[in-house]
């Protein structure tokens, strides 16, 4: 749950003056799940009367002071959560440049939560090398080339009272698993580390097919009709940094997807 700006005074009577032109239109919202008409407004937000225990009204919606009208918002994905009622608090005046003494307020860490929610991360396809079909006993080779993998930033912020958080991805493993027991993977474990310069593994190139990659796979039985399915997985280390010289980190997101891969026997021919 959240607290966040609703409006600055001249949006809010804006909005009042609205249902006075049309009593039957939409009503404002004052709090998560309550909305209120004409009246209710205008007697709180206008002439300064509170209303239902919300606290001292406003005169004529605070024109000509610095700041803005907030309210509570509830995080879809927490709905029926108790705690989601201590949102519902009805809209409230808070002057510009500070932040709602309320323990929901956006903080540096909560705008680096919900930027965390909004990364989208590259597509997870590494590069294999035979193409079409690996050969049993002879190294694939795997990488990921560091111009498709670069760190992804999203940021948050609230310029009105200077709060933001920038919130970063950046790849730092690939990990292999074959489809099948009957492989070896290089490293052994399967984890190919992050190369300074932002790559994973290193390209294949000619003259490569017996040499040990630093990353990739020794299919050691062929497929018989139904291809193995290669599964791999980028880990994204993610941390941000906020205003007021925070920082922190966040759980590592991993992410995945499988391919094909067709091996075959070499075929001899003994004299």
């Amino acid at each position: 749950m959240l607290v966040r700006a609703r409006g600055h005074p001249q949006q809010l009577k804006d909005a009042v003056s609205r249902l006075k032109r049309n009593p039957n239109g939409d009503l404002v919202p004052v709090t998560p799940s309550l909305s209120w008409g004409e009246q209710l407004m205008v007697d709180h937000y206008e002439k300064d009367k509170a209303e239902f225990g919300s606290g001292a009204g406003y005169t004529n919606y605070n024109l000509g002071k610095d700041g803005m009208f907030w309210r509570g918002v509830i995080n879809p994905n927490r709905r029926n959560d108790i705690a989601s009622a201590d949102c519902e608090q009805t809209l409230f005046w808070q002057n510009a440049r500070t932040l709602p003494n309320d323990k929901h307020a956006p903080t540096p860490d909560v705008l680096a939560a919900y930027a965390y929610n909004k990364i989208n991360v590259p597509k997870t396809e590494v590069e294999v090398r035979p193409t079409v079909k690996s050969t049993v006993n002879l190294p694939t080779w795997v990488w990921l080339d560091k111009a498709k993998f670069q760190p992804v930033k999203v940021r948050a912020e609230l310029p009105e009272v200077g709060v933001w958080a920038e919130t970063t991805a950046k790849p730092i493993a690939l990990h292999l698993d074959p489809g099948t027991s009957d492989a070896e993977t290089y490293p052994a474990s399967g984890d190919c580390t992050i190369n300074a310069d932002g790559s994973i593994g290193a390209p294949y190139t000619a003259g490569d097919a017996n040499k040990t990659p630093p990353c990739g796979i020794t299919y050691l039985r062929a497929t018989n009709g139904r291809p193995y399915q290669l599964k791999a997985s980028i880990t994204w280390q993610i941390s941000w940094e906020g205003s007021g010289g925070t920082n922190g980190s966040l759980p590592n997101g991993t992410f995945d997807t499988t391919q094909d891969m067709n091996v075959q026997e070499i075929q001899a021919v003994n004299r």
